[in-house]
């Protein structure tokens, strides 16, 4: 390996200390390695009290300053400074609301939660501090900036301007209360979806049931029992939740039509059904959302919110998404017909529509059949250590990087770094020549107590301003196959790609060389945010980079090359399908931020099937939409909420992009420094068209998607 020359010098550097975190507010401990056995719910209160005062007399002491003398350090960087601890102390609160959800945890967060959303939205309506940033901005220095740092001028003022600076004092009161309330609802809405997860399990006793699922799937599904005391080695119970490693397996593989119903209606019933009916919480969020707009004076939520991102305004995200469903729209009804063709000829019964718990089903029938290809085939040349190993030699290669496991514990010794799980890993992120550019925790396995899906979270970030490179850290989280038994974790090629993406907005990250804190990684336009993690799915398709990880984890041989090419020809097998369900989220989440109206439409769940009528797969039975626990737009605040769309139009971006790597080396170290450097390094010091032109030379080819997904 490269830069073991470097890593004594590093390791001898970075002998860590004893192990000490203030006991008396851990929250506000500042120690790189956080103290995570030592943040106990207890500590919330009065940790995040004392760091809302710290930081209101921060603020306060910029508020006083004469207006004459004002300069870029106690103004811009001087409010900057002032917001991170707290902005640090409540991240570790809501990364553990996450990933350990639990009563006890739960009670002093919401407690918490409307006074900490009413700080931070009122910073931006405190005229004393508006007056000191307009002052600033009028200064000879201010005009003579360049580079990061004006650009974070601009970005500081058209902040304040958008989140209501220059309102008048009775609108900027009501404008803190509605932020107050949408934070309260929303965090509820993501607690009911948490919960009614939570709430369903199937527990089967009878193997005839289980016929069609992969050995691997019963596995779990038997192990799962175990734990909660259910069957025994004589007579085997195998149970199933609503968590997707769980359920996608049967939904899928599964023979019994009955059982794949039950699941299916099960999914259904996350926050639809008593008590965590998620029905009024929608209402009222976007009720709220579109108060806000209009006293920001915007006409929607969706102009308010896209602004100050790629698209600009909600007409032209709508128009994106709209004109890629008009391209799609034939290969999508082609698709559906030879689906429901395919299915007629293996059962015999007449054409028709196929419900929607059959539908997954069908799909996996008719790709095996056509491509002799079974999914499973895969799982084990993806053993979870493997792709790790395999995505770090590729980050190397590419981006001169190494990334270096560290020990870890629960209840950490000297020299180990604390987690906040056992099934929690820690990394550091070293550049050639040493320097420690940052480090990473990865938690990867569901836990009842951890919210759904996956993401990264930006946990601190390093300084770089006067020479200082100080190391970034963060979060890369998910919800993957778990080991069972003895055996390893082994991944579906899906899940492979969930890691790279994520490890892609993690890069994003660590690598951002950004002056101003504020502007570094992952905090660019929402709809660019997305192309760095999506580019990293590509090398998951590449026979050259596949073999860097895709190993048998008994044999350790490469996936044959009968079965890579199998896997090759799969990647455009029902895309259509695919496109037009993510374009359908996009258009459900516009529609409902520019054009529902509850006055005049008044049903919303009739509203969003009309409007998604020509999205939609026909089937039999109704397909009810997942509005209710739809957490990507309705679980924050703003989260994705107007920018749905983002995932395909970062898409598109990432489809071109990937061209340079195709056509001047997938490994090319100097095609990936370039990305290093014009992309991922940059966060949001430019504005990213620019980024983009820079990488690539040119504007975007609009037609690189489609003609990726084999749609053109």
């Amino acid at each position: 390996m490269k830069y073991k020359h470097h890593l004594l010098i590093f390791f001898m550097s970075l002998i860590m200390p004893a192990l000490s975190a203030s006991t008396d507010h851990p929250f506000l401990d500042d120690n790189f390695h956080i103290r995570w056995d030592l943040l106990a719910p207890e500590h919330i209160q009065p940790d995040i009290e004392k760091a809302l005062t710290q930081t209101e007399e921060a603020l306060l002491a910029i508020e006083v300053q004469d207006l004459s003398t004002v300069s870029y350090d106690s103004t811009l960087l001087a409010l900057e400074e002032a917001i991170e601890p707290l902005e640090a102390a409540w991240g570790k609160v809501s990364h553990l609301e996450n990933v350990n959800n639990v009563p006890e945890l739960r009670e002093p967060y919401n407690q918490m939660l409307p006074t900490v959303s009413a700080f931070f939205t009122n910073i931006p309506l405190r005229e004393d501090l508006w007056k000191v940033i307009k002052a600033f901005s009028q200064t000879e220095e201010a005009k003579s900036l360049t580079g990061t740092r004006k650009r974070f001028l601009e970005e500081t003022v058209a902040d304040f301007e958008k989140q209501g600076a220059d309102l008048p004092e009775d609108k900027k009161e009501e404008l803190a209360r509605l932020n107050a309330e949408l934070a309260k609802v929303t965090q509820k809405y993501s607690e009911n979806v948490l919960d009614s997860t939570n709430a369903w399990e199937l527990i089967i006793t009878d193997p005839k049931r289980l016929e069609g699922l992969p050995q691997s799937a019963k596995d779990a599904a038997q192990q799962s029992a175990a734990e909660k005391g259910h069957g025994t080695k004589e007579n085997p119970a195998w149970r199933f939740t609503l968590h997707y490693p769980s359920y996608s397996p049967v939904m899928q593989y599964g023979e019994d039509e009955s059982l794949r119903k039950e699941i299916w209606e099960a999914r259904n019933t996350i926050g639809t059904a008593e008590p965590y009916n998620n029905t009024e919480n929608v209402l009222e969020i976007l009720k709220l959302r579109q108060q806000i707009a209009t006293l920001l004076g915007k006409k929607d939520f969706a102009d308010y919110v896209l602004s100050r991102r790629m698209a600009k305004n909600g007409e032209t995200a709508l128009n994106f998404t709209e004109d890629l469903h008009d391209r799609v729209k034939e290969a999508f009804n082609k698709e559906v017909a030879e689906l429901e063709a395919y299915k007629a000829e293996k059962t015999g019964e007449p054409v028709g529509h196929i419900e929607p718990w059959s539908r997954g089903y069908w799909i996996e029938k008719r790709r095996q059949e056509l491509y002799s290809f079974n999914e499973e085939e895969l799982r084990p040349y993806f053993p979870m250590k493997g792709v790790k190993h395999g995505l770090f030699e590729l980050v190397e290669r590419l981006y001169g990087v190494q990334v270096v496991k560290r020990k870890q514990s629960v209840k950490p010794a000297e020299g180990e770094v604390p987690v906040w799980h056992e099934d929690v890993r820690f990394y550091d992120v070293l550049d050639k020549n040493g320097t420690h550019l940052g480090s990473f925790y990865a938690d990867w396995h569901p836990r009842p107590e951890k919210r759904g899906g996956a993401w990264m979270v930006p946990l601190t970030t390093g300084n770089r301003a006067d020479g200082k490179q100080e190391p970034h850290s963060g979060i890369i989280a998910g919800n993957l196959t778990p080991p069972i038994g003895d055996e390893p974790a082994l991944l579906n090629h899906r899940e492979v790609e969930t890691i790279f993406h994520e490890f892609g907005h993690l890069l994003h990250h660590l690598l951002g060389n950004v002056e101003v804190k504020s502007l570094n990684g992952t905090s660019v336009a929402w709809d660019f945010v997305e192309m760095p993690s999506q580019v990293m799915e590509n090398w998951c398709w590449e026979r050259e980079s596949l073999d860097l990880f895709a190993r048998h984890y008994e044999t350790g041989e490469p996936i044959p090359e009968d079965l890579f090419q199998k896997l090759v020809a799969t990647r455009t097998y029902g895309q259509a399908l695919f496109t037009m369900r993510q374009l359908s989220f996009g258009k459900m989440d516009l529609d409902l931020h520019i054009k529902y109206d509850p006055a005049q439409d008044k049903d919303l769940e009739a509203y969003i099937q009309t409007r998604l009528e020509d999205y939609s797969v026909p089937t039999p039975t109704k397909e009810p939409s997942h509005i209710r626990a739809f957490t990507h737009v309705f679980g924050s605040p703003t989260g994705y909420a107007a920018g749905y769309y983002s995932y395909k139009w970062a898409e598109v971006l990432d489809a071109d992009a990937f061209t340079r790597f195709k056509t001047e080396g997938l490994m090319s170290p100097q095609v990936g420094g370039e990305f290093r450097d014009k992309i991922l390094s940059k966060g949001n010091s430019e504005d990213p068209a620019k980024l983009f032109r820079d990488f690539m030379g040119r504007e975007p080819d609009p037609d690189a998607l489609l003609r990726r997904a084999g749609l053109l």
